[in-house]
């Protein structure tokens, strides 16, 4: 079972009470935008094997969304921080880092 805590309100919130959000840290695109930009935007994602940064609601708790550092394929929970932080934080990216040697902050998105 995937367990998140919330940074806004504290609670570590079991999946079941969260709403996963696709990956964080996306671009988005302005009215002016290009066609390829914005279809990129729509459907352009990376997937990657291993750590990911993702965004998730506490959808039965406070309602806000926020950032989540996991590895998808051990489901390993990094860390989580606010929606409203345009990068990871040096401290998560730092603690990735340790655990998973291959892992640079250039890797990162």
């Amino acid at each position: 079972m995937l367990i998140l805590t919330c940074p806004y309100c504290g609670v570590a919130a079991e999946e079941s009470e969260l709403t996963a959000g696709g990956e964080a840290h996306l671009t988005r695109f302005g009215p002016d935008s290009t066609d390829a930009d914005f279809q990129s935007y729509l459907f352009t994602r990376k997937n990657p094997k291993g750590v990911n940064f993702e965004r998730w609601r506490h959808a039965n708790g406070c309602g806000k969304w926020f950032h989540a550092a996991r590895c998808t394929m051990t489901l390993e929970v990094f860390g989580t921080y606010p929606a409203q932080t345009t990068e990871p934080p040096q401290e998560l990216l730092e603690k990735i880092a340790k655990k998973r040697p291959g892992f640079t902050a250039e890797t990162a998105p």
